[in-house]
């Protein structure tokens, strides 16, 4: 199976404008998400999206594969999906430009199903939301799941219907 993770990156964010060329210990935050995505065991490509020439020539400099797309997508999934119809893979991880400690493991789990199940076609991971602040926070993806595991929607907002015991997981895109 030929698998390519994709980044999604763009300059103009609105919290932090500039974000991927933001500086991390000498280097571009973009270079380091690129590099623990090439760290992932069942990853054969890595490439950036981007519809900006300072984050796609960055990525160029320190060797890495970028493409340049369209500045009117909506989102990085509708970047990816330029990038998808140009190149042939069986497999795409979308990776979060702003994920510069993203443990390479994580994205072989995600992988990984699709090896052990041939009728998967998505996959994600989610985790726990320990605090209130983040069920709040309408950037953190909310996710609920049934009780096998499967994504039965995601939301931006709390979701509702707090019990005993409740868990609320985030959804790690």
């Amino acid at each position: 199976m030929k698998v390519a993770a994709i980044i999604p990156a763009r300059y103009h964010s609105r919290r932090l404008p500039g974000k991927p060329l933001a500086d991390i210990a000498g280097e571009p935050m973009i270079r380091w998400v690129y590099e623990r995505a090439r760290r992932a065991r069942l990853v054969n490509e890595v490439w950036v999206a981007t519809d900006d020439e300072r984050i796609h020539q960055a990525v160029k400099n320190f060797g890495g594969n970028s493409k340049m797309t369209s500045p009117k997508h909506q989102s990085g999934t509708d970047r990816i999906a330029e990038v998808v119809r140009e190149i042939d893979w069986d497999l795409v991880v979308n990776v979060q430009g702003d994920e510069p400690l993203l443990d390479p493991a994580m994205i072989d789990k995600v992988i990984e199903c699709f090896y052990k199940d041939s009728s998967v076609y998505m996959s994600t991971l989610k985790r726990k939301i320990n605090n209130v602040d983040d069920i709040l926070d309408p950037n953190v993806v909310k996710v609920v799941t049934d009780i096998n595991g499967y994504a039965l929607y995601f939301s931006r907002s709390p979701i509702p219907y707090f019990r005993e015991n409740w868990k609320n997981i985030k959804g790690i895109n």
